[in-house]
């Protein structure tokens, strides 16, 4: 193969590739890909996305919550299936404060065990 010839690939890839980008970009512009949503900052956020769990290869269970209350739904090929709705969030504050208690207390020494002297 001539200097032609790997030019001639080396241009043929690069077209390739263009168009690869070109469909990637059209599947985001029509919804096709991530979905893209306004993203609220500080404290007026009132969805989030507290856990995801993959069921199988098609199945995704997702836990989310809204206005502190919290829903636990089935993602899937064939749609959606809501399997629980209005959960109470557990206190997301309580381990933490436990971890602070237990960090202050002072620790107890073991009681002092003794050797059970031998007769040799």
């Amino acid at each position: 193969m001539d200097a032609y010839g790997y030019a001639k690939f080396v241009l043929a890839l690069l077209f390739v590739l263009g168009l690869i980008g070109l469909m990637a970009a059209a599947a985001r512009r029509w919804g096709l890909g991530l979905p893209q949503a306004q993203v609220r900052r500080g404290q007026d956020k009132r969805l989030g996305l507290v856990e995801v769990a993959a069921l199988d290869a098609k199945r995704r269970l997702v836990l989310i919550k809204r206005d502190d209350v919290e829903h636990l739904v089935i993602l899937g090929h064939d749609g959606e299936t809501v399997v629980e709705t209005g959960i109470k969030p557990r206190a997301a504050s309580a381990f933490p404060d436990m971890l602070q208690q237990t960090q202050n207390t002072p620790a107890q020494k073991p009681a002092p065990t003794t050797k059970p002297e031998s007769d040799s």
